[in-house]
């Protein structure tokens, strides 16, 4: 697999191509959102489930904007707190924009804290993302675990951008009822109820 420079990776998205990223948690496999043959590639790739939706990684609050979501204020107090950092925000989106990436009537939006892949996604709009590790295997935190993973040879290169610290994203979801931890990671329930007040006994899924 290609080491990539930054200038070759965003070449390389914007010709259709799914490459390796590093994030500020671990290294994953990206593809531009609004091209919907890489995003398809990307699910090959993984051998992930079409209906198995994915998480989308943004630059700024404006690229939030463009996508149309939902965004109530409770996802701007989280933005404001968190971002860029290792959470993930899960909002309502139409079913155009939620299917581009598996899902049906929302968006999992992250803003990592990286320079160099912050620059990429400023220059090729949002990216669909998946983690780099093979299912059930632990996270490839820097180039080299990527180019070891078998599966990888579909992969058009990876970016290096050093060692990521391997922790996951906590991921939260906001909805009518309040909001609720999907995923415990690098943010913890606690942090989320100083900015949004207690959890939401409701769930929706």
């Amino acid at each position: 697999m290609r080491r990539l420079t930054r200038n070759e990776s965003a070449a390389a998205l914007k010709s259709g191509h799914v490459i390796a990223v590093p994030t500020d948690t671990v290294y994953g496999v990206a593809a531009r959102l609004r091209d919907a043959r890489a995003v398809a590639r990307l699910f090959t790739v993984k051998s992930r489930p079409s209906h198995a939706a994915l998480p989308v990684l943004v630059s700024s609050l404006d690229q939030v904007a463009a996508l149309g979501v939902e965004w109530p204020d409770e996802a701007s107090r989280l933005a404001e707190h968190f971002w860029p950092g290792a959470l993930t925000i899960v909002v309502g989106a139409d079913w155009a924009t939620a299917s581009l990436v598996g899902a049906t009537n929302s968006l999992g939006l992250r803003f990592a804290h990286h320079d160099d892949l912050t620059a990429i996604i400023a220059e090729c709009g949002p990216l669909a993302v998946t983690s780099a590790n093979e299912h059930g295997q632990p996270p490839c935190t820097s180039a080299d675990d990527v180019t070891a993973i078998p599966w990888a040879a579909p992969v058009a290169g990876v970016f290096d951008g050093g060692t990521c610290d391997g922790a996951v994203s906590s991921v939260v979801e906001l909805t009518a009822h309040g909001w609720h931890l999907r995923r415990q990671g690098a943010v913890a329930a606690a942090d989320l109820e100083v900015v949004l007040g207690p959890e939401s006994a409701i769930r929706d899924y």
